[in-house]
């Protein structure tokens, strides 16, 4: 047995109705990260100073010491950038999510005096803006835990959503855990949000962009100029808009940095893009604990089927008939890897049918003879399977008479004869006139020919019955 642990899946080709507030066709969510004061510094405990996202083009940490035009990077979005965003967000009247490291916060008291006085959400961004991925999961977990306390400490509430950004394979589970969160947002896979079944707990999911960010302005592929910055958000914002209308609302998350768009170079990038989406309608503007409210309210965690999980024997009992009367079939797909991808029809169809199609001859010529014969001597004892009962039923082939039981006798009888095999027709797809001129044409078909068209027929059937069980 392999178990596959990513979600490739999501929602998949229809994407669910989030029934924004106002019948929004789109939620726009500004983040502003606020990590001065919390980054990597000798002077916080770390081996060495940052080196991420800065001014400094080709920068490396400095072991053992300051780095004096590190430090100023990042103070000039304590001191002037965050002002320019808060100055930016009150007027246009947007009350943006902060992503707050927890020890940055502590050292900027009259930064979040601002926020909560402009009613900003203060989520949590992690108790130290450094790198998670080698960190201990004991390590890591008590971190949380600090950042929680401390957050509380200084903000005078707790954090109701968590973005440690710099994560390892663990945070999402970790924050999860705690059981004190509305959201967490250390992921960027998808433009809806989404439950995820940690342990016991339905965690709510609103992921995050690092496209949509003002990051790439300190990155190789970025911007260049603010005016770049716009285009994309614009373009982002068309095409997301675009859908909601649609049908399909999403969510678009734009991410920002008090020292990156904070600077006077790039902020009217930004600004312009606040007034670009304030001249459509149905456009809304909410802090992430808004959206988390909302999606519990209107998309509460629903028990999902998920037979990737599952023990060998309730995966066969459960699905060892799909393909008539060939439990090895569903028993060898148990043994494949398999993930959240197969906890649909079509997902647990691929794999059941990959068993089928690299079978031998002999074991696929053994699933078509497993196949009762349409309207033949087992339906007229009613010994056929339940699945087999209700499609020949839903073809009025329960329901025959005299001659149309003599035409289909006489087909069942030169059919095997010719080809060694009954005919198999996924017969949901037809009345039963459709079904029978396909019998009369197909009974002419050389066998070589005729198997593959059986084997493609098994399939469907299976597929359907997959429908059925899985929708």
């Amino acid at each position: 047995m392999i178990r596959y642990p990513r979600n490739l899946r999501g929602y998949g080709p229809t994407t669910p109705d989030p029934m924004w507030p106002n019948g929004a066709r789109i939620a726009v969510q500004f983040v502003v990260n606020y990590e001065e004061g919390g980054e990597n510094n000798v002077l916080h405990g770390d081996a060495a100073s940052e080196a991420f996202l800065s001014e400094i083009i080709g920068a490396a940490p400095w072991p053992g010491q300051r780095h004096w035009n590190m430090e100023s990077n990042y103070d000039y979005g304590a001191r002037a950038g965050f002002w320019r965003l808060h100055r930016l967000f009150t007027g246009a009247g947007i009350k943006p999510t902060v992503y707050g490291v927890a020890t940055a916060l502590a050292r900027s008291p009259e930064q979040v005096a601002a926020m909560v006085g402009a009613e900003w959400e203060i989520a949590s961004h992690g108790l130290k803006w450094v790198e998670h991925k080698d960190m201990p999961e004991a390590e890591e977990r008590a971190a949380i835990d600090e950042a929680i306390r401390l957050h509380t400490e200084v903000v005078g509430t707790p954090p109701e959503g968590w973005y440690t950004g710099r994560c390892s394979m663990n945070t999402v589970r970790l924050a999860a855990e705690t059981g004190q969160l509305a959201y967490v947002s250390d992921t960027i896979d998808d433009d809806l949000p989404y439950w995820l079944r940690v342990g016991e707990r339905d965690q709510l999911v609103i992921p995050y962009t690092m496209d949509a960010n003002d990051m790439r302005f300190a990155t190789a592929q970025g911007f260049n100029t603010g005016e770049h910055f716009f285009t994309y958000l614009k373009d982002s914002f068309d095409a997301l808009y675009a859908e909601g209308l649609a049908g399909a609302p999403k969510m678009m998350s734009v991410g920002l940095h008090c020292r990156i768009v904070g600077r006077p170079g790039r902020v009217m990038g930004l600004k312009k893009f606040i007034d670009y989406i304030q001249s459509f309608e149905g456009v809304w503007t909410p802090r992430r604990i808004d959206i988390a409210r909302h999606w519990a309210d209107a998309h509460p965690p629903v028990t999902q089927i998920e037979p990737h999980t599952w023990e060998k024997t309730d995966f066969v009992a459960q699905f060892g008939g799909i393909f008539e009367h060939s439990c090895w079939i569903a028993e060898r797909a148990w043994e494949m890897e398999l993930g959240p991808a197969h906890d649909s029809a079509i997902g647990l169809h691929s794999a059941l049918a990959r068993v089928f199609r690299s079978a031998s001859h002999e074991e696929r010529l053994g699933v078509l003879n497993a196949h009762p014969d349409l309207a033949g001597k087992l339906a007229a004892a009613k010994r056929l399977t339940a699945e087999s009962t209700s499609e020949q039923a839903s073809a009025g082939l329960d329901a025959l008479t005299d001659a149309e039981r003599a035409d289909f006798t006489r087909l069942n009888t030169d059919y095997v004869e010719k080809h060694g095999f009954p005919f198999i027709i996924a017969v949901r797809d037809h009345d039963k006139q459709g079904i029978l001129n396909a019998f009369t044409r197909r009974v002419e078909n050389d066998t070589e020919t005729e198997f593959t068209e059986a084997c493609k027929q098994v399939e469907r059937i299976a597929l359907l019955r997959l429908k059925e069980k899985l929708g």
